[in-house]
């Protein structure tokens, strides 16, 4: 998979936009969460305590793949390790979001898992979504935990917090925090009816995550 990056101007505005896109879409509130993505000369990230309705371009920061400050007037997310440790794990990875959705957030305080239950976070997501084993936000070992419970998937739940996701890009990012949170959502009412889920096969799941990646993910690109 090739790593899109952007230039430093570019992924300011992306990232302010894609902040935007996030409270529309109720996967955020406030200040919390957070957005990066990878740029020619460092990853952009957003700053630490600024509300998404406010943010400007100038407001971003940009840190070196360490989490050293390259360039911006504000201190840099907290979760500026989570974010550097992802890079670091999937070189894939182009952008990360950092979510407190409803659903997702709601499975992260039972410290449970997303189950394999419908084919869309299959396809996207890689099957299972994870609940990394709690840590207090901005240290070295959530970002350590995350990175464990994101192997082989494009998100995790952050036990107590919420929800992180990785894509080749913002859009990827985003649609996988949607496709997460749908599933998330699925779960809940489940559990609230009958309890009752019933789990894909592992088979299958690997077969179909395999299709979307190596061919529909390029259909709706306009690739293939």
């Amino acid at each position: 998979m090739e790593v899109k990056t952007l230039t430093k101007k570019a992924a300011c505005a992306a990232i302010v936009e894609m902040g935007h896109k996030l409270i529309e879409k109720h996967l955020v509130a406030g200040s919390w969460g957070n957005i990066s993505c990878r740029t020619r000369k460092g990853i952009a990230i957003t700053p630490s305590g600024l509300g998404y309705e406010k943010l400007m371009s100038s407001d971003i920061v940009i840190v070196d793949g360490e989490g050293t400050v390259l360039s911006g007037k504000h201190i840099p997310s907290s979760e500026t390790k989570v974010h550097v440790a992802i890079y670091k794990a999937f070189p894939e990875a182009g952008a990360v979001i950092h979510t407190h959705s409803i659903y997702a957030s709601a499975l992260s305080a039972m410290h449970e898992d997303v189950p394999a239950i419908i084919e869309d976070i299959v396809q996207i997501c890689g099957g299972r979504v994870n609940c990394a084993q709690y840590a207090l936000t901005g240290t070295q070992e959530l970002a350590d935990a995350a990175v464990q419970a994101l192997a082989g998937r494009k998100a995790a739940l952050l036990a107590n917090h919420g929800a992180v996701c990785w894509g080749k890009d913002l859009a990827e990012s985003l649609l996988v925090a949607e496709i997460l949170e749908k599933a998330a959502q699925i779960v809940v009412l489940c559990k609230s009816c009958s309890g009752k889920l019933h789990e894909l096969d592992a088979a299958d799941s690997a077969a179909m995550h395999t299709f979307y990646e190596e061919h529909y993910s390029k259909r709706q690109r306009g690739e293939e």
